[in-house]
């Protein structure tokens, strides 16, 4: 066996020696920028988002300047979301369907509904109609029942949540116990406004106009007074 000479072993231990070194150096860089981003991060405010009752989120916390984001992009809320045809159409026929559908006993409720439809001015404006003419107690006292079926429903082209109903509303009269019957096939226009979403009003749909226009109409005073529409669903 032969010895290595001295100066061989020597300089192979300083080799290691400065491979050592250098890998220490470059971990202790990276230990101490792991902790300088920990700290940064640790100093950095809590991101407070708040979520108001229609269903908006806002951030009320977590930018320390003005302009800044933290990186965070909210989508549009579902509360402004603008409403569909099918949506639109559904409201136009609830709100046909309370106005024009009553008896004595259910025209309180069934007005009532159709009035928290609409807007708040068109909703005055109705309330006085209904008050000058005195429709409710007129309804109450003649013993009026009002039957509406709608056929169709469609949009009007060029005007925004404007929809035309054709349908077949049949009134039956009940005074000095004889019974008239009027049948009349009108065209129902609704206009509507889009305000926002909410538990109460998931389409955020409201009425802001309504008129009618009787096409055909007949009355009969004679012996039968018979349903059409109380038959035609009975049959279906």
């Amino acid at each position: 066996m032969r010895y290595s000479r001295y100066y061989e072993h020597d300089g192979m231990l300083k080799a290691y020696a400065n491979r050592s070194m250098v890998l220490a150096l470059l971990f202790g860089v990276i230990a101490l920028g792991s902790l300088a981003f920990a700290i940064y991060v640790r100093l950095q405010p809590p991101t407070v988002v708040r979520v108001d009752p229609n269903g908006d989120a806002t951030v009320v916390g977590g930018t320390p300047f003005s302009g800044q984001s933290r990186g965070l992009t909210f989508l549009a809320s579902a509360a402004e979301a603008a409403p569909n045809d099918v949506e639109a159409k559904a409201v136009v026929r609830r709100f046909l369907d309370h106005y024009l559908n009553y008896t004595p006993a259910t025209v309180d409720k069934q007005i009532a509904d159709a009035l928290n439809m609409m807007t708040g001015n068109f909703r005055t404006l109705v309330m006085g109609h209904l008050r000058d003419d005195d429709t409710i107690y007129k309804i109450q006292d003649d013993h009026i029942i009002s039957n509406f079926n709608i056929r169709t429903i469609d949009a009007v082209k060029g005007n925004p949540l404007t929809y035309t109903a054709f349908g077949v509303k049949e009134i039956h009269r009940l005074k000095n116990r004889q019974e008239t019957t009027d049948q009349i096939v009108g065209r129902y226009s609704v206009r509507l406004v889009f305000d926002r979403r909410s538990e109460y009003n998931p389409s955020g749909l409201l009425v802001a106009d309504y008129w009618e226009q009787q096409m055909v109409g007949e009355k009969n005073t004679g012996l039968e007074q018979t349903d059409d529409l109380a038959r035609e669903a009975t049959a279906k």
